[in-house]
């Protein structure tokens, strides 16, 4: 494939951890990754960080959901100022409530504002299309890990593992010539990841996180407690399937009477347990895990992915790739696609019924 169409793209990520907003700049032509640009992160302050979760699990009109969408705005609207050479932006917005099951998922953030602070096309909205056709509308980054694999010139299947509030899994066959090509990507959401563990740190320690997971590593594991929340009826489904961030906060108020450390170390083993069981589901089974996102970081939680799932657990760095970056990257590559028409999701990734692109495009 040429370089005709290529265009530096900024895109932006802001997870479900609600650490802050991550941009990163990549120039790409839709179908592979030419370079890498600049980054920055800007972290939310308390107070936002308490509006937007304040929003967790509603929807657009209802209570507090117009404050958490101007925080998001504000803050993507200060970050990305301080960059400069890019074409176009990719905004993914902060997901409030996700519900497949009823053809509707909700990121706030408003592109036509971005569009006009930033006076650049902005590409939003990316997952409401593949929503409405029937597809979970997530994960949207395997296209792009599709990409990355073609740049590290991966010759054999692998996997990359984002560790967010929500862990999501992409296998990928390399040998296949487009992400869209039947048998090129599997992907999923495995089940909590960092979410759950962030919770316990702030409700007890008042603490953001884990940090490396130290706390867990002063912990024993419940297995019990493991094996049974595997016993949930999500984990029997075939995937392609998602998740919203608080889909098991139930379950998880089992862990309620162990210790701070013991709590730590069952939430881990769980987030761990996780991918070991979707990995079951691979197409072909895989030598490396590839991990990006925060959990990366928590040295206990890659033990324990190491030692569930038996395969060579590393950080996206072993490869050269960003794992801070890697989704905001994912959204620049996935708006450059939106602009020039291509697919963002397609049966193996969302289980939509056939490769459709998504996004709305707003310009200044």
């Amino acid at each position: 494939m040429g370089k005709q169409g290529a265009t530096w793209v900024l895109g932006t990520m802001s997870g479900t951890s609600l650490d802050g907003v991550d941009a990163a700049m990549l120039r790409t032509d839709g179908h592979q990754i030419l370079e890498f640009g600049p980054h920055a992160y800007r972290p939310y302050t308390d107070d936002e960080r308490a509006i937007i979760r304040a929003a967790f699990g509603r929807w657009q009109g209802e209570a507090g959901v117009a404050e958490a969408a101007e925080v998001v705005e504000t803050a993507h609207a200060e970050l990305l100022s301080r960059f400069s050479g890019y074409d176009m932006v990719g905004f993914h917005g902060q997901t409030l409530a996700h519900d497949p099951a009823a053809g509707r998922t909700h990121q706030a953030g408003n592109g036509d504002l971005l569009a006009e602070a930033l006076g650049c096309p902005v590409v939003w909205d990316f997952r409401s299309n593949d929503v409405q056709m029937g597809g979970q509308g997530a994960p949207l980054a395997p296209f792009f890990h599709f990409a990355c694999a073609k740049y590290i010139k991966a010759r054999t299947p692998l996997a990359i593992l984002n560790l967010g509030g929500v862990g999501n899994l992409t296998w990928i066959d390399p040998s296949q010539p487009a992400p869209e090509t039947a048998g090129a990507l599997l992907a999923f959401d495995t089940g909590p990841a960092n979410a759950p563990i962030n919770d316990l740190m702030r409700n007890r320690l008042d603490r953001d996180c884990d940090e490396g997971g130290q706390l867990a590593s002063y912990g024993c594991a419940d297995e019990r407690l493991v094996q049974a929340f595997l016993t949930q009826p999500y984990f029997h489904k075939i995937p392609p399937k998602s998740l919203d961030r608080n889909d098991f906060a139930r379950f998880f108020k089992k862990t309620h009477k162990l210790s701070n450390a013991d709590a730590a170390a069952t939430m881990t083993a769980i987030a761990a347990a996780c991918v070991a069981r979707g990995a079951e589901h691979f197409p072909k089974a895989v030598d490396q895990i590839l991990v990006a996102g925060g959990g990366r970081h928590n040295v206990t939680l890659m033990t324990e992915l190491a030692k569930r799932t038996g395969a060579d657990v590393a950080p996206v760095e072993a490869k050269g790739l960003n794992g801070d970056m890697l989704e905001a990257q994912a959204f620049a590559f996935l708006a450059a696609r939106v602009v020039h028409g291509l697919p963002t999701s397609c049966p193996g990734t969302t289980g939509v019924a056939a490769a459709i692109g998504g996004g709305q495009i707003s310009r200044p």
